[in-house]
Order: C-alpha cells, then structure tokens, then sequence
C-alpha cells in the first residue's frame, strides 16, 4: 500500500487500520483525501492478506465532520471569478453535476470486504458517505452525529440517502430538517440502531479491534459474499435477493472451507463467544 498524505494506513492480523489523520481541522475531507480513500477501497479489492476493515478518525474530537469547508469556498470563489454562470461542482449547466464525495465510500468502490467504522466524537455532513457503506458501526459515549447542510444554505440530498437506509425515516428527516441546532448522542443513535453498540472513549479501539479480528479470523471468501449478500436485501426487492442466492452461495461455499469447518464442529472444537 503506498504512503497517503491525509490517511494513516496499517495492518495488524488481517485487519487494516484506515485513520482519517487530519485533526487539527477534525478530519475535514478535502480534495487529498477524497482521492485517497478511494485509492485505499481499491487497493484493497486486490488484497489477499486482508478480511475486514476499520476506519475511524484521529484525535478524539471527530470520526470527520465532512467536506473541508475552507477548501469548498476556495473553489466556489475561483469559479465564480473565473465563470460567473457556473455554480461550483456544476458543469457547463445543471445537468452536469460532478461529486467527487459520492466516490469516497467502500461499497461505491465495489469493496466487499466488511468495515467497520469506529466513531470518535463529532460526524456530521459528509461523514455519512462513510457510514452509510460501512457494514457495523460502533461509538464511543461522545460522539455526536448532524447533518449541518440545510443551516448552511445546502441541500441535504447525498447524505439524507444514505442514512435514510439506515435510520428511521422520522429520524432523518428531523436531522437533515435541524440542521446545525440539533445533535444526535451516541445513546440515542443506538436506540435507533444506527449504531450498534456505545463505548467509553477509551474502549473504542479495543472494542473494533475484537469486531474486526473475529470477522477476520474466519474463511474469506463466505464472509465477502455474506456481505454482498446483505447489501443485495438492502437494495433490491425481496424476490429479487432471495432469486440471486444461489450466486452468493456458489461464490461463498467453498468446498475447502465447508469441509474444515464441519470437521471442526463433528470434533466438538467450539468458538469462545461473548453475550451482548
């Protein structure tokens, strides 16, 4: 994996450790970094050493707070120098929209490797580009999850999407809806199972790093087609999932992995679990 300017990347036990690594602006997602989380998502298609994901953000005061602002004024003001008639992210009229944040997530890049996204303190905006293609999301007790777009004259379009398949819809709408003046805690995001477990602030990297480990202690390929088979109930009809098992099957089941583990459970070895 090559070395990335805004990204802090590792592996440790077929895990990589993806960390948004610019604190000193809460892990604000500027130009740099919108090409290099894409560059990881695909790098990592082409891994045979990694099985699961976790991406979190630096520093303990945001996961990301979405779009770098500064850098989106910059741009907004050199364009309307340069072409008065164009609006940022526009082409020559409205019909030619470009978003580069539609491509930051890891099911957009065909990734089907499982994340998980380790929330630390503030996500709000953008940060739901990332969340709303992770597989499991877990938090510490301060993080705060909003949507700031409507109280900054924005649309609150991608975003409301992308939550809207994970949150109830009341709950979105009263999020995208308040804008800026009204935060979502960490308790009540799990109440409505947008997360699904809180920790304390220094328990969050333990607590991903078991999730990520025991998903990557187990046969690849199964757990990927698991995934995609989950992401297929999300998005096609019910009838049109349960019609394309079959290819999840054939692709998961292999006859290698099959066999050990059912040599495993006829040995009597059992996984130690826990209760949550």
């Amino acid at each position: 994996m090559s070395e990335f300017e805004t990204l802090r990347y590792e592996e440790r036990n077929s895990v990589a450790w993806i960390t948004m690594d610019r604190p000193g602006v809460l892990n604000a997602v500027n130009t740099t970094m919108q090409c290099e989380l894409k560059e990881v998502w695909r790098a990592l298609r082409n891994s045979d050493t990694v099985r699961c994901v976790v991406l979190t953000g630096a520093g303990e005061r945001a996961f990301t707070t979405g779009r770098d602002r500064s850098e989106a004024l910059a741009v907004t003001e050199a364009m309307t120098e340069t072409s008065p008639s164009h609006r940022a992210g526009f082409g020559s009229n409205d019909f030619h929209f470009n978003s580069d944040d539609e491509h930051i997530g890891p099911k957009s890049a065909d990734l089907w490797i499982p994340v998980v996204a380790a929330v630390n303190g503030i996500a709000c905006g953008g940060a739901f580009f990332l969340l709303g293609e992770a597989d499991i999301i877990i938090a510490s007790e301060n993080a705060t999850f909003f949507d700031p777009h409507v109280s900054s004259g924005l649309t609150a379009m991608y975003e409301s999407v992308h939550m809207a398949h994970r949150m109830p819809f009341g709950e979105i709408s009263r999020m995208a809806l308040l804008g800026s003046h009204e935060r979502l805690s960490a308790r009540r995001a799990y109440e409505i199972g947008l997360v699904s477990e809180v920790v304390a602030p220094g328990e969050l990297a333990e607590q991903a790093r078991w999730i990520a480990e025991s998903i990557a202690s187990q046969p690849a390929l199964p757990v990927q087609a698991t995934v995609r088979s989950l992401w297929m109930a999300r998005e096609l009809t019910r009838k049109q999932a349960l019609d394309m098992g079959w290819s999840m099957i054939a692709l998961g089941n292999q006859p290698q992995a099959r066999e050990e583990g059912l040599r495993a459970f006829a040995a009597g070895k059992r996984i130690p679990w826990r209760l949550r």
